[in-house]
Order: structure tokens, then C-alpha cells, then sequence
């Protein structure tokens, strides 16, 4: 039969539906067997030729039939895995019931009254020897037939028999175990590549996902306890293949490779089946392994032996040791370093691929499932502890670190791409909250990835730094939230930073000199705590690693007129009103006011606005800080002990400091390093009015910094509601402002570069950090504070949050075809841009 006639009798089949005004019995085959039966039509062919007014028509006027035309087309399922579609027709079958139902099942998630149609009862439907309940719900035998089907001999997997060709396998005696797709985790053997499998799986993978979007159409839920029943079952040890499935995912998207043997533009000449595979495998994989409680999975006993060990029958076993959700439970199980160094280098291999640059333009296949990635590694991450410390006990973590920054810069105007942002932060706040991340960051850059940043010759930290710094200056209002977030992952590695090149010494005092202004200061009522996080930044590094800062130190120096009007900070009403007053004009001059940056990398492109017309997906609210993290104290050996009295704010922090301690410390205070931190607490002293005077007399006095940096901040903080500031309310945080090791420094220090610059008469840079790289602040320091670190903390915010993320993600990401589209969603809005 033609493929025109296919289609003509399709759309027939399905007029005739649609105009049926009397229910059609079940044992009608003639009628149904129009759908699936005669037909070769393709998915896009199956989204085209029914249209989603007539879906709706059928359910609001012939109940009856769509119900049964969904009963029959997953009894079609259930019987081809039982049987194992030994032929041809029977393989067409599958698939075209499988487009079928992708294409109807967001039309019955839409309407609260058939949400639960799936998870009733079916009348005349096969009973099911192991549910009590009678006949098993059409949910549970539309999951485990895709199940089976993807471990079908011939039509998803390799056929392993060894007797003549008229030799079947038998569907319900096979260990899917031997069927996993690809080699990896738990599997040795890598199958051959076998185009028309990948295409078949690729269809039921879309008709799961499809299953699981059920989620898309409940809105967000703060409490975050509703699960997904489609997941659920999904997940759980009635799917006999459960842990096939996961390896076969897992092992699928970290063992592809989109370049190939480097072929230029092999990508145009030869068609990718595995591509789309692999991004509805990754897909897959971040929307099961979501767990109600959370970081919970972490604590799973890691011990236990290896999944390659674990067979069909463990999957029975209801006693399984952890989360319920076998993929959570598995994830969380994995231990062997070989498994983490598969999974590690192939999803920095695949982050990295749109970094990478070629003498050819355009020759290199570029993925664009970066986002979905990024889910899957936070979820590594989260749910797996030892995978997050094989991350960070090498240099390995940089290969994910860079790229995660690239994307952060590019995405940084573009407002379709908030979500991207996010999820980026989030995975350096959660690496951050590890000592070994800190100290990974002092490598030195050198893969020069093109990004319209400063040219440097610096380390990662260097890198992040800036990173931060263009987000904040330069990105949209929309990334505000973000800022105590960004703050918070450099205050935690700043204990361990060992040498800040000039240039992103500069963009730290330029962030605090933005931040410090009166009108920005009194525009909000939490504006002030990004100075407290910043005042923390420089106390780490002056207390813990001054020895190789010294373009920090000269810097601070510089800059010294920053912290000596925060000590002289004014609150009389008169000077708030001034602030407030002047707010919009000092505004609209910052506002031209770009920063003056160097030239940028050779191969760079500015971050862009998304296009207009572009569409995004909404996003719930983030959480405070104070909800996402909790605080620990780094004890004298290294390790880190949470606090109990968990106190989150940068201002209750610099409270917890004692007022007792003068400004001159023991005498026999050593070099300080982290490891060796002392537990007392510095003392928060005010610069007197003198100190503060002398200072701002003599700060010309030096020579100019390299790239000053001397923009300002593009816009300022307006508060969701009317905000009043008092003089008491400035008084009460003002006097909390942690400035006193950084004035007892310039105490010691200014006067001594100011002899050298008179005595010497220099002009040159080089000579005073010289003299500052060998400087030391012995005794002379206050005691130092203990180390803080501000670790995430899973809560039910975040966690729906990234609910909303992911399937906003996979709404936009599947347009061929456009499975979602113009259905009742209401976990997000679809907005245009």
C-alpha cells in the first residue's frame, strides 16, 4: 500500500471516530484495526492527521470511544510483548499504536475528569493473576508492556539466539540484563549500532515520557509531596526491568560521542539516529529519578555490591535497601571509580561539546541537550555522595566547571534562558559547599575557551570570579535572586583561593564599590547583606592566604575609601531621603556607564538578548539562601562540623563575632592556613573619623591598577513593596559590618607603601606589589574567625523548583513533534519573550 494511501485511510479511520454519535463495542476489530492495523505512517504524520480540536470533540462527546480506542490500542501493546512481534506487521503495529497514544494521552491529562482513566479499572479487561484487586489498572499494563518491548529481540535489542532463524525467544523467559544497550556501568559487552533498534526505542521512550508529563498537568505544589504515579510504578519492583532500563539509560547518554572520529561535517553527510536517542534517554533519567525525600537516597548504603552483580530476581526482592524509586536506589548505590570515571568524562564530554572550536566553521556537530545534562549531574551529585567526592578529589571537576561558566555567561541576557542560570548556580553552590572544590579552582586556566571576558593569565577561581562579576553587571533583572547565591559559592571557596590575579581582585572591589552606595544600600531592605558576603570574601583571604595575594592587598589598599565611608556609613533621615531621591538619576547614569573592560578573547561573541518571539517556560520562586544552605564550621583538623543554631544571613554571621578583642592580636598567632584555624572569634571595630580622613587624603598616592574596571552596576534593587529605611534599622546592621580585619590591615599597611612610594618615588605597580609579596601580617592581624561554609541543603522548594525546571525543559525541547504543545499545562506558563 502507498504511503498516500496509508495516510488517507488514517485520516479516514479517524473522521469516522469523530463522527460516531453511538458508542463502538470492543469486539468491533474491523473498525479499530483501521488505526494500526493497515497503516505506515509516521509520528509526524500521526500529530498531523489528528487534530486537537477533534481529540477534544471525541472526549467531550464520545467518552466512550476514546476510552476504548486507548483500551484496545494498549492491548495491542501487552499482547506484542507478550509474544514478542515476531513479524514485520506485528513491529508496525507497535508503532503506530505507540504514536497513537503519545498523541492522545496529553489531551487526557488535561481534563481533571479523565486524570484517573488510566488508573481504573478497565471493564472486560484480562485479569491479572497478581493484583488482588481484579484486573490490573490500563497505567500498569501500558508501563510494563513498553518495559518488555524495549528489550525485544529484533526490534529494540540484538537478538542473542543461536538456533535456527525460525527460533523465537521467549519475551517472558529472557533476562534483560544481557539486553543492556550500551556498555558502561554494570555492563562489559558494548552491542553493535543498529540504526532501526535506536529509531524503535526512541518511539517508546517518547511514548514514557509522555506517560510521565502527567506531572505537567497539576500545578506547583509547595509541599512537593505529590508523586507521579506513572513514575512511580514505573520505578518501583513490579517493572522486572527496572535495573536494565536505568543501565541502558545511564550507560546510552555517557557513552555517546558526537563527534565521532572527527570527521569534518560528517554531521550533514550522515544521519545521527543515537543523537535523539540519547536526548530522550536523558530525559527519561532526570524525570524518574526524583524522590520525595530528597538527598535522603544519599545515605543508601553505598557498600553494598556492585550493580552488575544484581540480577532480574533482585528487582522482586521487596526488601531492597533505600528509596523506593529503584532508579534513585541504584544511582545512589553505584561505588566502583571505574563506573564514576565512565560516567564522569561522558557527561564533561558532552557539556564540553558547544565549547569547542574548530579552524573549519561549523564542521563539528554541536548537541543541544546541555540543560538536561546539567539536571542529570546535579542528580549524580545529589543522590550520589561518593560520586560527588570522585568529582572533587581530582582536577577533573574543572572539565564540568568551565563549561558550566561558558553557559552562564552566554545565557546571561538572554531572559528564555533564566532557568539555564539557575540550575548552573545551583551545581557550583552545591561543589562549592566541599573543601576540595576551593582548592581544585587555584589550577591554573589554559583551555582559553572563547568567552567575552578580560584577557588573563590567572587560575579557575580567576575565571569564576569574573564569570560572577559579568552576571551581576551585565546580565537582566531577572537574575537578581541570584546574587546572594553567586556571593555564597565565592565566599565558601574563598578560605582556600591562593593567589587572585589583578584583574579579578578588581572585579571583587568593584562589586563591593557598586554595592556600597547609599542608594542601593537603602533601596531594599536585604541589599545590605551582599556587602556583609563580600566583607567576608576579603576577611577569608586576608586571614587564610594573604601570603599570595598580594594584587588583593594592593587592591584593597587602592580602594581603601570603600571601607572607610562603610565604617563612616550615615543614617540621619535626611541623608535616606537624599538616597532615595537621587536613586533614579544616579540610576540612568550608571545605567551609560559601561564598564571598562580590556579586549576580550580572540573568538568571543557578547552575550545576546533571546530574539523576540522566543518562547520560555515560567519558573516557581527560588528559596532565600537562608533556605537553601545551612552553615558548618571548618574544625582544626579539616573536617566540617554543622552548626546546630543555624544562623544563615552574612549579618548574623559577623554577629556571631565577640566585640571583646582589640584590634592588636597575640603575638604569637602563626601563618594561617584552613587546616589550622583558630576557633576563637575577631572582633568588629569601626574606623575612627582620623583613620577615616588620612585615608582618602592619601589614596592618590599610588599608581593606577591595571583594568580598574570602573563600571557600576546597571540597575539598581527595587523592592516588591513599599520599603521605608530608618536610622535605626541602618544602625542595627551597620554596626555588625565585619570591617575590622581589613582596617587593622590598611592600619598597618598604608603608611609603610606610602614611605616606599615617597622615599623611592615610584610610579610602577610592579615595585609595591613586589614589596607587598613579601610582607607579612604575623601577630599583627586579629585572632583568626573560624571557617564557615554555607553547604545546600535539599528542601521542598528547591526540589520543586527543579520539577518545574525539567519539564519546562522537555516542553520546549520536544517540537518534532510538538508532543505538548497548546494543551492545558499548568505547572508552567508558556510565555513568549
Amino acid at each position: 500500500m502507498g504511503n498516500a494511501d496509508s495516510k488517507l485511510n488514517f485520516r479516514k479511520a479517524v473522521i469516522r471516530l469523530t463522527t460516531k454519535t453511538q458508542p463502538v463495542e470492543t469486539t468491533d476489530d474491523a473498525f479499530w484495526d483501521q488505526f494500526w492495523a493497515d497503516t505506515a505512517t509516521t509520528v509526524q504524520d500521526v500529530f498531523a492527521l489528528v487534530p486537537a480540536a477533534e481529540i477534544r470533540a471525541v472526549r467531550e462527546e464520545s467518552p466512550s470511544n476514546l476510552a476504548t480506542l486507548c483500551y484496545k490500542a494498549v492491548e495491542k501493546l501487552v499482547q506484542a510483548a507478550e509474544s514478542g512481534c515476531p513479524s514485520e506487521k506485528e513491529r508496525q503495529i507497535v508503532l503506530n499504536c505507540t504514536r497513537l497514544l503519545t498523541r492522545i494521552l496529553p489531551y487526557i491529562f488535561e481534563d481533571a475528569d479523565w486524570r484517573g482513566f488510566f488508573w481504573s479499572n478497565v471493564p472486560g479487561a484480562r485479569q491479572d493473576e497478581d493484583n488482588d484487586d481484579g484486573a490490573r489498572p490500563l497505567a500498569e499494563s501500558l508501563l510494563l508492556a513498553v518495559s518488555d518491548l524495549l528489550f525485544c529481540p529484533d526490534f529494540t535489542v540484538q537478538s542473542h539466539k543461536r538456533a535456527g532463524p525460525d527460533t523465537e525467544e521467549d519475551m517472558q523467559s529472557i533476562d534483560s540484563c544481557e539486553y543492556i544497550w550500551e556498555a558502561g556501568v554494570g555492563f562489559a559487552q558494548s552491542p553493535p549500532l543498529d540504526y532501526i533498534h535506536d529509531l524503535n526505542r526512541t518511539e517508546l521512550l517518547k511514548l514514557l515520557l509522555t506517560c510521565f508529563s502527567d506531572a505537567m498537568y497539576l500545578p506547583p505544589s509547595a509541599e512537593n509531596n505529590i508523586l507521579n504515579r506513572w513514575v512511580t510504578f514505573f520505578s518501583s519492583t513490579d517493572n522486572r526491568h527496572a535495573l536494565p532500563l536505568f543501565t541502558s539509560l545511564l550507560n546510552v547518554v555517557c557513552a555517546y560521542d558526537p563527534v565521532g572520529y572527527g570527521i569534518p561535517y560528517n554531521y550533514l553527510m550522515f544521519s545521527d539516529y543515537r543523537e535523539v536517542l540519547v536526548e530522550h534517554a536523558v530525559q527519561i533519567l532526570i524525570v524518574t529519578l526524583e524522590h520525595e525525600a530528597g538527598a535522603a537516597a544519599a545515605t543508601a548504603q553505598h557498600n553494598l555490591d556492585h550493580l552488575h552483580s544484581l540480577s532480574a530476581s533482585a528487582m522482586e526482592d521487596k526488601e531492597l535497601v533505600g528509596p523506593d524509586n529503584l532508579f534513585v536506589n541504584y544511582l545512589s548505590r553505584i561505588h566502583r571509580e571505574e563506573d564514576f570515571s565512565f560516567i564522569l568524562k561522558g557527561l564533561a564530554r558532552l557539556m564540553t561539546n558547544p565549547l569547542i572550536q574548530t579552524y573549519l566553521p561549523n564542521s563539528t556537530k554541536k548537541i543541544q541537550f546541555h540543560q538536561e545534562l546539567l539536571v542529570l549531574f546535579w542528580k549524580l551529585c545529589d543522590f550520589n555522595k561518593k560520586f560527588l567526592f570522585f568529582v572533587l578529589k581530582s582536577s577533573d571537576v574543572l572539565d564540568v566547571l568551565v563549561p558550566i561558566l561558558f553557559y552562564l555567561n552566554d545565557a546571561r541576557a538572554d531572559q528564555s534562558c533564566v532557568g539555564l542560570i539557575h540550575i548552573g548556580v545551583f551545581i557550583l553552590l552545591l561543589l562549592s559547599g566541599e573543601r576540595n572544590f576551593g582548592v581544585r579552582l587555584n589550577k591554573t586556566y589554559s583551555v582559553r575557551v572563547p568567552m567575552d571576558i578580560p584577557v588573563f593569565t590567572g587560575t579557575h577561581a580567576d575565571l569564576l570570579i569574573m564569570i560572577f562579576h559579568k552576571i551581576i553587571t551585565g546580565g537582566h533583572q531577572h537574575l537578581k535572586p541570584l546574587f546572594d547565591c553567586l556571593l555564597t559559592i565565592i565566599v565558601n571557596v574563598s578560605p582556600y583561593l591562593k593567589s587572585l590575579s589583578m584583574v579579578a581582585a578588581n572585579k571583587l572591589l568593584h562589586l563591593l564599590e557598586a554595592f556600597s552606595t547609599n542608594w542601593f544600600l537603602f533601596s531594599a531592605s536585604q541589599n545590605h547583606h551582599l556587602i556583609f558576603f563580600l566583607l567576608e570574601v576579603f576577611n577569608n583571604l586576608i586571614q587564610y592566604q594573604f601570603d599570595g595575594n598580594c594584587n588583593l592587598v594592593y587592591t584593597l589598599i587602592r580602594k581603601r575609601n570603600i571601607f572607610h565611608q562603610l565604617a563612616n556609613l550615615t543614617s540621619d533621615p535626611v541623608t535616606i531621603h537624599k538616597a532615595l531621591e537621587m536613586k533614579k538619576t544616579t540610576l540612568a547614569r550608571i545605567s551609560r556607564t559601561n564598564s571598562q573592560e580590556t579586549i576580550s578573547m580572540d573568538g568571543s561573541r557578547p552575550a545576546v538578548p533571546a530574539e523576540p518571539g522566543t518562547l520560555k517556560a515560567s519558573l516557581v520562586a527560588i528559596p532565600a539562601i537562608d533556605k537553601l544552605t545551612k552553615k558548618a564550621q571548618v574544625s582544626e583538623d579539616g573536617t566540617m562540623v554543622c552548626l546546630q543554631h543555624n544562623t544563615h544571613s552574612p549579618q548574623m554571621t559577623a554577629d556571631q563575632h565577640t566585640h571583646s578583642l582589640q584590634p592588636q592580636t597575640a603575638g604569637d598567632q602563626h601563618k594561617h592556613s584552613p587546616q589550622s584555624s583558630d576557633t576563637n572569634t575577631s572582633g568588629i571595630v569601626g574606623a575612627s573619623n582620623t583613620e577615616s580622613n588620612s585615608g582618602r587624603d592619601n589614596e592618590e598616592a599610588f599608581p593606577p591598577v591595571s583594568d580598574p574596571a570602573r563600571g557600576c552596576l546597571s540597575r539598581v534593587s527595587a523592592s516588591a513593596t513599599y520599603w521605608n529605611p530608618t536610622p535605626d534599622w541602618v544602625l542595627s546592621w551597620k554596626s555588625k559590618l565585619p570591617l575590622q580585619t581589613i582596617m587593622r590591615l590598611l592600619q598597618v599597611l598604608v603608611p609603610q607603601v606610602e614611605k616606599i612610594c615617597i622615599d623611592k618615588g615610584l610610579t610602577d605597580e610592579s615595585e609595591i606589589l613586589k614589596f607587598l609579596q613579601h610582607g607579612t601580617l604575623v601577630g599583627l592581624l586579629p585572632v583568626p574567625h573560624p571557617i564557615l561554609i554555607r553547604k545546600y541543603q535539599a528542601n521542598a522548594g528547591t526540589a520543586m523548583w527543579f520539577r518545574t525546571y525539567t519539564w519546562g525543559v522537555i516542553y520546549l525541547r520536544n517540537v518534532d513533534p510538538p508532543i505538548w504543545y497548546d494543551t492545558d499545562v499548568r505547572l508552567f506558563e508558556i510565555q513568549r519573550i
